[in-house]
């Protein structure tokens, strides 16, 4: 017969209790974009047809809907030949409207990887406090 000793079992515990933490974390996201996708009352396929009619010449890269400064928004990253910057369309996902047209150097790009590290951590790091 095994005897289970208090430090197996509490390192057992710690285990199930961060495996929860962990599933619990990636149901909010899936679930908030969940959310976000009901309340949007344009689909990303229609989001992304009026961004590439922004720059025809360009490929998106990356895609996001996304609440930002209380505006339900599709976020497109979108490159363009001959150039490293990127051009960011933002398309209300209520109305459809382009409410916002930037470009983005490396070193812009660059700052922004290095924000959405550091709130990931952030977010990391409160995670463990529970």
């Amino acid at each position: 017969m095994k005897i289970i000793t208090m430090k197996k079992i509490y390192s057992i515990a710690i285990i199930a209790l961060a495996s929860t933490f962990s599933t619990l974390k990636m149901y909010s996201q899936d679930s908030t974009q969940a959310q976000l996708k009901a309340r949007a009352k344009i689909t990303e396929v229609q989001a992304r047809e009026i961004a590439s009619a922004k720059v025809p010449t360009g490929v998106i890269k990356t895609a996001e809907l996304e609440e930002e400064n209380g505006k339900l928004i599709y976020s497109f990253d979108i490159s363009s030949p001959g150039t490293a910057n990127i051009t960011e369309i933002a398309v209300d996902a209520i109305t459809g409207a382009v409410v916002g047209d930037s470009i983005e150097t490396p070193k812009d790009q660059a700052k922004e990887v290095k924000e959405d590290m550091a709130a990931e951590e952030k977010v990391k790091a409160q995670s463990k406090k529970y």
